[in-house]
């Protein structure tokens, strides 16, 4: 190949890897897309870490939203489509752990008070009543209007609740009593 040519093609490589579209933020091997399609909507990452307990790695959380944002109660508070995505990274999750780990978040979002979700979240439990595995993907997506459709491996495994359930949901990571405060500051975009 002679040097014009090879020049030519070296610089139309360079400018492609440029203007490439940015690839999927990497946490803890696993890439966490950087764009979530929801209803009419295209959510971007907002930010993504690791859930940790008596240190080992369990999940990777990501949070996705119409705009970047850092005010966790006005996130839990909104009214428009978001996601939370879960990346199991960890075959110590089992069935009845996701369970017990999520009623307790659910708990400590709303202050021990689930009387006005108490069947919501009961039917939200039931999703994590099949075999979870290491490499399972669970969303959490607030559809406006819809409720919390819930995904399982990219497959609908239920559309649960209303706002009132979403904001106790999204309240597990993103409340004053996160399940994990250093992930609700990656989630937040804080770190």
């Amino acid at each position: 190949m002679n040097k014009a040519l090879s020049t030519f093609l070296t610089s139309c490589m360079l400018s492609a890897a440029l203007v490439a579209p940015a690839s999927a933020l990497t946490v803890n091997g696993v890439d966490v897309p950087d764009t979530y399609a929801a209803q009419d909507s295209e959510l971007t990452l907002n930010g993504a870490g690791i859930r940790s307990k008596w240190f080992l790695d369990l999940y990777i959380g990501g949070l996705y939203v119409p705009e970047k944002a850092s005010d966790a109660t006005a996130i839990i508070n909104a009214d428009e489509p978001q996601a939370i995505t879960l990346h199991i990274i960890s075959g110590m999750i089992t069935s009845e752990k996701m369970t017990s780990a999520t009623l307790e978040g659910f708990e400590s979002a709303t202050g021990g008070d689930l009387s006005a979700i108490q069947s919501d979240v009961e039917a939200f439990l039931n999703v994590f009543a099949e075999e979870i595995k290491e490499g399972d993907v669970f969303d959490l997506v607030y559809l406006p209007g819809e409720g919390v459709r819930v995904l399982k491996n990219g497959d609908v495994r239920a559309t649960i609740g209303d706002l009132t359930f979403k904001k106790a949901l999204f309240g597990i990571w993103l409340s004053d009593n996160p399940a994990q405060e250093d992930l609700k500051e990656k989630m937040l975009g804080q770190s």
